[in-house]
């Protein structure tokens, strides 16, 4: 009986020491944060982007290799993520592919070793800060959507996600070359205002038509993209060229829902690696949504923003 006795209070001592080993791991580790840190929400975090995605374009131009199908990008403090629409398994060093090669990743001290540097991320510049996905930092390229990009909500959510989207593609050093357009009525309704950016890549038109001229007159058409298999993601977004425009600044056109053109073929036009903002309900390739407590729903895109960059300030 003394030997039941025995094993019994050995059994119960063996799952305490091992309860106390699993709590004493589980207070050892560092706790994941559950807020954005200043390094991710400031101006640190852009000039890491850039880094990386210029690393990206030297890795892809030694190797003589295409450009991932990239739609966003996610930052923290410690790495790098690449969101690719079409899966490639085989990454670039220092890149590491994942999720069946959707996602590249790479670590920041990995991107700040020597290696070949691109261009100025011109395929590229129209990446762009969303909001935050908790402590992450999440920017989409707004030109590998097939049509507009529509922004519904609040009117004050709208406006501030739209002005803190138009501010950073002209002082972000990753929209370095884009240009911008404010046509209609949003290029006196302050989106851009006293103490916002002043660029002379800042210019307005009276309608979408005037704007895609002058956009057109200033460079020469846009080669066809290379065909390639694609994702669910990147049917939404296929036509927008995988290969690096050469010499072609990416254009960044804002209009308002009510004077978007409404008779067929009117976007047409539109080049390719430019983007189409659009304020309010519209027929479009990516609808988003700004809630009243800062959300933003991507719509197909799926990303989660649980705070949209107009809430950043």
């Amino acid at each position: 009986m003394i030997w039941y006795v025995l094993a019994a209070v050995l059994g119960l001592a063996l799952i305490g020491a091992v309860a106390a080993l699993i709590v004493t791991e589980w207070r050892s580790r560092p706790p994941k944060p559950v807020a954005a840190s200043a390094a991710v929400v400031g101006r640190e975090a852009l000039d890491a982007v850039n880094a990386g995605l210029r690393r990206l374009t030297g890795e892809c131009l030694r190797s003589g290799r295409s450009l991932p199908d990239l739609y966003a990008v996610v930052y923290s403090e410690e790495r790098l993520g690449l969101l690719l629409a079409g899966a490639e398994e085989t990454a670039p060093a220092p890149w590491t592919a994942e999720e069946d090669g959707e996602r590249w990743t790479a670590s920041l001290d990995a991107l700040h070793r020597p290696g070949p540097e691109g261009e100025p991320a011109l395929p590229y510049a129209l990446t762009v800060t969303v909001g935050l996905d908790g402590p992450d930092r999440v920017l989409v390229d707004l030109s590998r959507a097939t049509g507009p990009v529509s922004v519904t909500g609040p009117d004050e959510e709208v406006h501030s996600l739209v002005r803190a989207v138009i501010a950073e593609t002209l002082s972000s050093p990753v929209g370095a070359l884009a240009e911008v357009t404010l046509v209609g009525s949003l290029a006196g309704a302050g989106l851009v205002t006293g103490d916002g950016p002043h660029s002379s890549r800042l210019h307005t038109a009276a309608t979408l038509e005037e704007a895609f001229a002058r956009a057109a007159s200033a460079a020469p058409g846009q080669p066809q993209p290379a065909v390639s298999d694609v994702t669910q993601i990147f049917r939404l977004i296929e036509g927008s060229s995988r290969i690096a425009v050469q010499g072609e600044a990416p254009h960044l056109f804002v209009v308002d829902a009510t004077q978007l053109p409404r008779r067929q073929g009117a976007l047409d036009t539109l080049g390719r690696g430019d983007a189409l903002l659009v304020v309010g309900e519209a027929p479009a390739g990516w609808r988003w949504r700004a809630g009243a407590g800062g959300t933003l729903d991507t719509g197909p895109l799926g990303l989660e923003i649980t705070r949209h960059v107009g809430r950043f300030a």
